[in-house]
């Protein structure tokens, strides 16, 4: 499962120059789009609602291309010269298509309520202080209860988007159906329901997912670090005063 994932994460970052300089004709050949029509007959804006596979950056292309209200929330690189072309090569499918810096939340919202469909991925450990403890794979991960907030106060729906990359040489994308009684006003089972939903994804294809990302590395108090010396965010005990 190690050497497959090697192998997946570093096909996602040769695919990360295909998908930045490839001709549109050239990628669109690779994809095989399922589900389009839940995006494309929206009137209203909408999340959707990514995950972080080794086929991230060649997803992002399909769906740029074949849905043209689509923004992406990203993290801006710290070298500017970096930033400038992969801000350049990620939107050069669509001229109306805009990177949002994540931690833009006003952005992100002005963005839904214009009516715009914002690409989103709530996969990542960006520690507690804005999320919940939530199981993921039976083990608590610190996750975001941004994907909440933005759908109650976005007033948009969240639809789940899914892919992987097949044995043909081609990218398998999945749009679903938004989900029913999205937020449900109980942050934690908003954040147990995506998780859950995340998990199922990556059992299908656990050797694709971006394990190279420490998804645990935010621990409850008095719990362990479960990377060794990596494991640099543990949430410390209440002070007993």
């Amino acid at each position: 499962m190690v050497r497959k994932n090697m192998y997946h994460t570093w096909m996602g970052m040769f695919e990360t120059g295909m998908s930045w300089f490839w001709s549109k004709r050239r990628l669109q050949k690779l994809f095989v789009i399922e589900g389009a029509e839940q995006v494309a007959g929206l009137e209203s804006g909408a999340l959707l609602l990514g995950m972080h596979f080794t086929t991230l950056e060649m997803t992002g292309v399909a769906v740029n291309s074949t849905v043209s209200r689509v923004d992406m929330m990203y993290r801006p690189h710290k070298n500017p010269v970096y930033d400038f072309i992969q801000t350049r090569q990620r939107t050069r499918h669509h001229e109306a298509c805009r990177l949002i810096d994540r931690a833009d939340v006003r952005g992100t919202l002005r963005r839904l309520r214009e009516g715009r469909v914002v690409w989103y991925a709530p996969d990542q450990d960006y520690g507690i202080k804005q999320g919940v403890f939530a199981d993921f794979f039976g083990i608590p991960a610190a996750t975001i209860t941004a994907t909440s907030r933005f759908a109650k106060v976005g007033r948009v729906p969240v639809i789940p988007i899914l892919d992987h990359r097949g044995n043909d040489g081609r990218y398998y994308i999945k749009i679903l159906p938004p989900l029913a009684d999205f937020p449900s006003g109980d942050d934690v089972a908003d954040a147990e329901r995506v998780n859950a939903m995340i998990e199922s994804a990556v059992r299908e294809y656990p050797e694709q997912y971006l394990w190279v990302h420490r998804r645990f590395k935010t621990r409850p108090p008095g719990e362990r670090g479960v990377y060794g010396k990596l494991s640099k965010k543990v949430v410390p005990k209440p002070s007993s005063s």
